[in-house]
């Protein structure tokens, strides 16, 4: 037979076996305090054995309902570690029915600024041209000696020893870029959140996985102070991979609505790797591929 309490049964069934315990506590105190003439009822009384008188009043001995004692705290007990191991608490079923999880919008994602390239150089000066001199005319003692050049038969030239080393190999071509795997927008098999994968047909699949997905978003995520403190609500998108293994990754904030709210569902979105199972990656001519997954996170406060 299954048992179940809830919280506020049983917090009352606790109530009410302290209470029990603490009546039963004062009707031995009020028993056991009873006005009677001991002293007259014992005054003619012999007794068989000094051991017989080691409590002077057996009425009032406390010690004679010791086991009915220890019985009835040994129940207590037990009943109260019976309700604690059948305290059941039950998750709150969430209405998803308002949560939209397609995004309409096309957002464009900002390339990261860079740092602004140095200003180039200032340009070099103009050439300073110098004045050439007039040529000077030399005169006869200053002319120059020419000597021949001529080579006869009998001339003997050498030529020019040849080099022997041998010139390095030229340094082989560097490797190709690694090309980048694409990642798909739309494929045939979208990703899904895992835990569904025993429905029957694939319309089942996604409706189950869409809502186990919201489930773990809104059952994870902690609304910022600072957003709850200024009233902040709104739709926050977060847009990540999912790789070939199921993996989340490149998680990015397309819209934040301020006060905290796009990180901590930036977060919620990473806890995901450290699930048991990981998600249904998708699937696009029957093999697995990077899918680009765009979600919606509504914050909103209640009472």
């Amino acid at each position: 037979m299954n048992f179940e309490f809830t919280t506020m049964q049983s917090v009352l069934l606790i109530i009410f076996i302290a209470i029990l315990v603490i009546a039963i506590i004062f009707f031995f105190k009020y028993y056991l305090n009873r006005k009677k003439d001991f002293k007259e009822l014992y005054k003619d009384k012999k007794l068989s054995s000094p051991l017989v008188a080691r409590n002077k009043y057996p009425e009032v001995d406390p010690f004679k309902l010791r086991k009915n004692i220890l019985l009835f705290g040994l129940v207590a007990s037990l009943a109260v570690i019976f309700i604690v191991f059948n305290w059941t608490t039950y998750e709150k079923k969430m209405d998803l029915s308002g949560y939209d999880l397609v995004v309409d919008e096309d957002f464009e994602i900002e390339p990261p600024r860079t740092a602004e390239p140095p200003k180039p150089p200032p340009p070099p000066p103009p050439p300073v041209i110098e004045e050439v001199p007039e040529e000077e005319i030399l005169d006869d003692e200053e002319q120059p000696e020419f000597q021949s050049q001529d080579v006869s038969e009998d001339d003997v030239v050498e030529a020019p020893p040849e080099d022997t080393t041998k010139a390095a190999p030229p340094p082989p071509p560097p490797p190709p870029p690694p090309k980048e795997e694409e990642i798909f927008q739309i494929v045939e098999q979208m990703p899904r959140f895992p835990g569904c994968e025993d429905k029957a047909t694939k319309a089942e699949k996604e409706q189950c996985s869409q809502q186990k997905l919201m489930e773990y978003i809104y059952a994870n995520l902690k609304y910022p102070p600072i957003a709850r403190e200024n009233g902040i609500e709104g739709r926050a998108v977060i847009r990540f991979v999912v790789d070939k293994n199921g993996k989340v990754s490149d998680v990015k904030i397309l819209r934040d609505i301020g006060g905290g709210c796009g990180e901590a569902a930036a977060k919620v979105i990473k806890s995901m790797n450290s699930m048991s199972k990981k998600w249904v990656p998708g699937r696009q001519g029957g093999r697995k591929v990077k899918v680009y997954y765009t979600l919606p996170v509504i914050f909103k406060l209640t009472g």
